[in-house]
């Protein structure tokens, strides 16, 4: 019996547990559109634009380790998915690209609108391919999917021409195969603990990879029974507790904190789930400590990076082994790394406890780390508080600080948070954008009210792209090019059915935090920031008080 091609792809992605399809679609796309009008198992979340769309199914991937998929038309509307493209494979995130096409075996419209959108994706992309043939849909799909879940996941890619969709066939779904990720080598598990064993001053230190792959419990067992204090990435962030007194904080900046003070106090560097695509947490030298790299995968080889034993396999299998294995040696001195998260923590007190007007960054975090639950969800565009945040905010859970430092693109913030108050409706979730970055992709607060979402957008307001101009500053060149005006965002939000605050202290912005967090609804909160001492705080202070110590 035959079917329709754009009938039998929907069926192959409700084999595949798709849930969602985000999307701008064209008239390329109404065949696929109508197949998935007749769909019971997913649902179109029409947005605003393929950014937005791309963004959310990328975040799903995030939360679920399921491919997110989007939807767009040929030309232009796969042309706006190439940013979200790059944010999903650079990060990690699984997610799937459905765009169209003219007619290929035979179209009266010459070159309108066509672009070689599958060249396009090409390189930032685990997979792409044209459907020339509606007999290959299932096998396409599935191996789409295949790759965009397998490590390090990704962003993939298929092309659906209008002809090719409307075809018959009598091809039926795959049904997704059973695996597991290989076990690492007891071998190099021995390897590693050894090396551990000997060490004087040991570090852990936690990145993407471990996020991804929930490791959370394992790591914790690792640490309780060795005692071995951890810090982690900007994208590790909360996949332990960050209120474990082990806990030597988050390497937000590239050197100088007092964090990279700790780990340079180090004979013995565990890297777990190490990416390169993250700014290095410590950079490596001839001759100085021990690097035991464990991950999915094999180190990329860098001039700053060559580690000595590779742990390879399940991160979570490996750690467990190297916990099994592993006798904690009464000869390590790690004290030293805990003064200088001491020394972080009383820093970073006294800088909170400055309630100025605009808001000072430190203060910002604290207020905001107050008001959110232990599972609530912040979800941070990209600006200079993306720093202050990876270093202060205290992230109790994994994936609850949603951040990007592998593409760090801005405009991201608000999808993302869309898609994890969608994912998690019981949560309370946040964005935290700068004004700069919320105007990119502003237009999907309606998609977020429509959708009848609970969430809150706290907007940092200065009036310009606050990190270009802070590096602008500290290398030395006139203040020139970087500002903007913005439009009264409290209008703003209550055009499209949300509601607007707008903070006048540090004392209301506590109270707005509070009532939007408990109040149902979209909430979008306009908050002035002091950015001025930037430089004197994230560079120079920090060095200098690190190196006293």
């Amino acid at each position: 019996m035959t079917q329709k091609a754009s009938d039998l792809f929907i069926k192959c992605l409700e084999e595949e547990g798709v849930e969602y399809i985000f999307g701008v679609p064209g008239e390329e796309n109404l065949d696929f559109l109508d197949s998935l009008s007749r769909s019971t198992k997913i649902k179109l979340i029409l947005t605003r634009h393929e950014q937005g769309a791309g963004f959310m199914a990328a975040t799903y991937g995030r939360h679920t380790g399921k491919t997110g998929v989007c939807l767009a038309t040929l030309g232009p509307g796969a042309t706006n998915f190439v940013t979200a493209a790059a944010y999903a494979t650079l990060g990690g995130m699984p997610m799937m690209m459905i765009t169209g096409q003219k007619p290929i075996k035979k179209s009266k419209q010459g070159r309108f609108q066509i672009l070689d959108v599958v060249a396009m994706m090409g390189p930032i992309t685990k997979y792409t391919h044209q459907m020339a043939s509606s007999d290959n849909i299932p096998s396409r799909v599935r191996e789409a999917f295949r790759l965009s879940e397998e490590e390090k996941p990704g962003a993939v890619h298929i092309e659906l021409p209008e002809d090719i969709a409307d075809e018959h066939t009598d091809a039926v779904p795959l049904k997704r195969s059973l695996s597991r990720r290989p076990s690492a080598d007891p071998k190099a598990v021995r390897a590693a603990v050894e090396a551990l064993e000997k060490a004087r001053s040991p570090v852990l230190v936690i990145g993407a990879g471990a996020n991804r792959t929930m490791t959370s419990r394992m790591l914790l067992q690792f640490i309780e029974k060795t005692g071995i204090p951890f810090l982690t990435t900007q994208l590790g962030k909360g996949v332990i507790d960050e209120r474990h007194p082990k806990f030597l904080g988050c390497a937000a900046l590239s050197a100088g904190d007092f964090v990279h003070r700790a780990v340079e106090a180090s004979d013995c560097i565990v890297n777990i789930g190490h990416d390169v695509i993250e700014k290095p947490p410590f950079f490596m030298r001839t001759g100085g400590a021990t690097v035991i790299h464990v991950s999915s995968k094999t180190a990329e080889v860098d001039p700053v990076y060559f580690p000595h034993i590779e742990v390879i396999g399940d991160i979570a299998n490996a750690i467990w082994q190297m916990k099994e294995d592993i006798v904690p040696s009464g000869g390590w001195n790690c004290g030293h790394m805990l003064d200088y998260r001491k020394a972080e923590v009383e820093h970073t007190v006294s800088l909170s406890d400055d309630a100025r007007f605009p808001i000072f960054p430190p203060h910002l975090v604290q207020q905001v780390r107050d008001a959110m639950p232990d599972d609530g969800i912040i979800c941070l565009d990209n600006g200079v508080y993306k720093i202050w945040f990876a270093r202060g905010y205290t992230a109790c859970r994994p994936n609850t600080v949603l951040l990007d430092n592998a593409l760090a693109t801005m405009g991201a913030g608000l999808p993302s948070a869309m898609m994890s108050a969608m994912v998690y409706p019981e949560r309370k979730v946040m964005a935290i954008c700068g004004d700069g970055g919320f105007m990119m992709n502003s237009q999907e607060m309606e998609t977020a009210v429509r959708l009848g979402l609970n969430l809150t957008v706290l907007i940092l307001r200065d009036d310009a792209y606050g990190m270009i101009r802070w590096k602008q500053a500290n290398m030395g060149f006139a203040d020139f090019g970087l500002t903007y005006g913005n439009p009264d965002f409290v209008k703003y939000a209550e055009s499209y059915g949300a509601h607007g605050h707008r903070v006048e202290s540090s004392a209301h912005l506590k109270e707005l935090l509070a009532n939007c967090l408990a109040t149902p609804g979209v909430h979008l909160i306009d908050c002035p920031v002091d950015y001025s001492e930037n430089d004197h705080i994230l560079n120079r202070q920090i060095k200098e008080l690190s190196a006293a110590l």
